[in-house]
């Protein structure tokens, strides 16, 4: 018979809503029984940032009814409503279904180098089919050949040693021949790309946004190669599904970001390789992270604060010696671009004017210091999430893991508190979102399922829910 004072029993359906099977097997690293405290912590989190992102919502429509002062068509996102289903739609509905079935067993067989692969195949589905869910032509051949963007500016580009002596004094928006929004919004770099790509016969949007999804879905693979750096082989297991599946690849196959974050998270991965050791030849890795590093300071200016997701991957893996290395690699691009006549700080502060010039000027900071944040949540989704508040309970004492998140959410409020990113966040700070999403690996095996399912949730809701710009 029971004993009449035994343990009071948990409510079963709670128990296999938050994780079925979990009190199958023995906890393993970071697992707790269904039911748990720490279980009913994660999605109490959740639900707090549903209402975050509800409230964004919400009151954003209220603002942008009153007085238009928002600028967006569905805050807290760049984004219009329009429910629609395209070709993309059975083939992400598989992927998700693929990745939330088998992802978790798939990745605990795989070694190293198979894992990164994998989830850099996986990613490219998954980004690829949300792309394609708004049509070819408008999910990726147009793209960025709208008026705000790079392609509009590459078949007047036909000396680039002018372009740069010129850049800066064409940005502001009451300057004769100013850029086009993007354009002038980006260091040349970016400019610079398109313009090569044209000039190796791949020219037009069509190659334009392949290249852009592709370089971009390479960016989970780099999640993974800096996890099992920085953590092991395990947790790179336990994160690389919910790499694949970020929300965050809405906006991954829609922008040039996209493309900026395949370029940021390989010059962490490398970081990550060389102050860890995992190399024959860390040296050459950590050069390699400052070519990169060095880049990313010509694609995007909000991309300097990639500097304080470096810093937290020396500080996890407790290794300096990588640092004169990749300054090293990065100085030749400062050199070239500074003596070819374009001097970076004069591009940013002539940059800051053309910001209030526009749009900024006019949406409210009031919001945005907070609305930022709250478009955040359809970024990282409900998991990433709920994986930022099991590495914010282990602060005291933490896992390198938990550094390079808290590395990454530092680089996001620095950019949140400094005004210069109101609206759209979900696509400028795709670069940074990234690095929160090993958070998501903290999460108990047992319950990864269920997480990776509301991860798909949201990606596909959002995507045939809204139409997303740019």
């Amino acid at each position: 018979m029971r004993p009449p004072h035994g343990p009071p029993r948990r409510p079963r359906a709670f128990t296999a809503l938050a994780c079925h099977g979990a009190r199958r097997r023995a906890p393993a690293y970071g697992d707790h029984v269904a039911g748990s405290p720490s279980l009913r912590k994660d999605m109490y989190a959740a639900g707090i940032a549903v209402a975050l992102f509800a409230t964004a919502a919400i009151l954003g429509h209220r603002v942008q009814d009153r007085d238009g002062t928002l600028r967006l068509g569905w805050p807290p996102l760049y984004a219009n409503w329009a429910p629609h289903v395209g070709p993309g739609t059975p083939a992400a509905l598989a992927v998700a279904v693929l990745v939330v079935g088998y992802g978790p067993t798939v990745a605990r067989r795989l070694g190293p180098h198979a894992l990164a692969w994998t989830t850099y195949g996986a990613s490219l589905a998954w980004v690829f089919s949300l792309a394609l869910v708004d049509g070819w032509h408008r999910g990726i051949a147009v793209r960025l050949t709208t008026k705000y963007e790079y392609l509009r500016s590459v078949p007047e580009i036909t000396d680039i040693g002018f372009t740069l002596r010129e850049f800066t004094s064409r940005i502001l928006m009451d300057a004769p021949d100013n850029w086009p929004a993007h354009v002038a919004g980006h260091p040349p770099g970016a400019l610079l790309t398109f313009v090569w790509l044209d000039r190796l016969g791949l020219g037009g949007g069509g190659w334009a946004g392949v290249f852009c999804v592709v370089v971009a879905s390479s960016a989970a693979a780099a999640g993974v190669v800096a996890v099992r750096a920085l953590a092991g082989l395990d947790l790179a297991r336990r994160a690389a599904p919910f790499l694949v599946l970020a929300p965050a690849a809405v906006w991954l196959g829609t922008s040039a970001d996209g493309y900026f974050t395949g370029v940021t998270a390989w010059a962490v991965a490398l970081l990550a390789l060389a102050a860890t050791r995992s190399v024959r030849r860390p040296w050459l890795a950590a050069l390699g992270s400052g070519l990169l590093f060095g880049w990313t300071l010509y694609l995007s200016y909000g991309l300097a604060l990639m500097a304080v997701v470096g810093v937290a991957v020396l500080v996890a893996a407790r290794d300096a010696r990588p640092l004169p290395w990749v300054l090293l690699g990065a100085a030749p691009f400062v050199i070239v671009f500074t003596l070819a006549g374009f001097w970076w700080l004069e591009g940013y502060l002539t940059l800051h004017e053309r910001y209030y010039q526009g749009a900024a000027g006019i949406r409210p900071y009031a919001y945005y210091v907070w609305g930022n944040l709250a478009a955040q949540v359809v970024s990282v989704g409900l998991a990433g999430v709920a994986g930022l508040r099991r590495a914010a309970a282990r602060a005291r004492r933490p896992s390198p893991v938990v550094i390079l998140v808290a590395g990454a959410v530092l680089a996001l409020l620095i950019a949140d508190l400094s005004g210069m990113s109101k609206a759209e966040t979900e696509r400028i700070w795709l670069p940074f979102a990234l690095w929160v999403l090993p958070a998501a690996a903290l999460l108990p095996r047992s319950c990864h399922r269920w997480w990776l399912g509301a991860q798909a949730g949201v990606a596909l809701a959002v995507n045939h829910l809204l139409l997303t710009g740019w």
